[in-house]
């Protein structure tokens, strides 16, 4: 069963002390070299990362898999990531645009016992894995997503977009707020936009 996401469980702050970058206001201390952009389908990824003059090609992180923060598809950033989340019931994690996941969707819960986290930093000489990415998700309000998706499909550019309708979207909003919520509250270093115009967020507790 879908599991709705209550707005009060992202408990956010904006973020005031912020340096222009190529007339984004990113916060002061988000580096962008380590900066990793995700969120639903349509929520305005490419074109932040287009705006950063960040790497276009897309990477996927299976959030599922042991050592997934080691992935070569991490190395080069800024860029817009796709994430594979685990759900109850699938073998396989699922990212959110891919048909197994849209034939089902209303049935899916997020598996959060099988979501990998990198080791804390343990002695002086290890990497701090958790140090070296921030996490930027993008989620917006649906029916803004929606009216986006809408005008992006009449150009057929994305093939998701031929199944568009709210519901769904409220969905996979949902998944993206309970997955930054579950990786802030595993000590990631996470960032949330939930406005036009990159309005940076942090959550407001540690």
């Amino acid at each position: 069963m879908h599991q709705p996401f209550n707005e009060s469980c992202l408990q956010l702050e904006p973020i005031s002390d912020c340096r222009s970058v190529r007339g984004v206001d990113l916060p002061i201390d988000l580096p962008l070299r380590g900066l990793l952009v995700t969120g639903p389908p349509g929520s305005g990824k490419s074109t932040l990362i287009r705006r950063l003059k960040g790497w276009p090609e897309e990477g996927y992180v299976d959030l599922a898999m042991k050592g997934w923060w080691k992935a070569q598809s991490l190395t080069l950033r800024p860029r817009e990531i796709h994430l594979g989340i685990p759900f109850r019931g699938r073998s396989e994690s699922l990212a959110l645009f891919e048909p197994a996941y849209l034939d089902d969707s209303e049935h899916l819960q997020i598996d959060f016992d099988r979501i990998q986290f990198p080791p804390r930093k343990a002695h002086f000489w290890s990497v701090d894995w958790r140090a070296r990415f921030a996490f930027v998700f993008l989620l917006p309000d649906p029916e803004r997503i929606l009216a986006w998706r809408s005008e992006r499909a009449r150009n057929a550019t994305h093939p998701p977009d031929e199944r568009l309708n709210l519901d769904e979207i409220v969905r996979q909003v949902d998944a993206f707020a309970w997955t930054a919520r579950y990786f802030h509250d595993h000590g990631m270093r996470v960032y949330v936009n939930r406005e036009v115009g990159w309005r940076f967020c942090r959550f407001a507790e540690p």
